[in-house]
């Protein structure tokens, strides 16, 4: 990184929903921002934890046993292989790390694209 990320300048920058973009790398992973509205699909990543922090809105985390909801200022870290669906109240900010390359969707031919913003 040349300078700093501003994470709500970075959000200003598009309006799409569950498209995560990335600000910087870090160890080789991706740390991104992203808006979500509304429920995403159920997935999993057999690979890698997903790591959310909300930065704004209430985001609930269903898993299949149990709903975690998440405040701004709260993280959460769904296991590796652990099926989950994020379902947003409102409009949500997160910030994601992942390993670059992990697809948002769980299947690559499904994930958001990755952009640098």
């Amino acid at each position: 990184m040349k300078a700093p990320a501003n994470l709500a300048e970075k959000l200003a920058t598009f309006v799409d929903r569950f498209s995560p973009r990335t600000v910087a790398t870090y160890n080789d992973n991706d740390i991104m921002v992203a808006k979500l509205e509304g429920p995403f699909h159920w997935h999993k990543h057999e690979d890698t934890d997903d790591f959310f922090l909300v930065l704004s809105g209430t985001l609930d985390i269903e898993l299949r046993d149990r709903t975690v909801t998440l405040n701004p200022g709260e993280v959460f870290v769904v296991p590796k292989g652990v099926e989950h669906r994020p379902v947003a109240r409102g409009e949500v900010h997160i910030l994601l790390i992942e390993p670059t390359g992990t697809p948002n969707s769980g299947d690559k031919a499904t994930a958001a694209p990755r952009i640098l913003v």
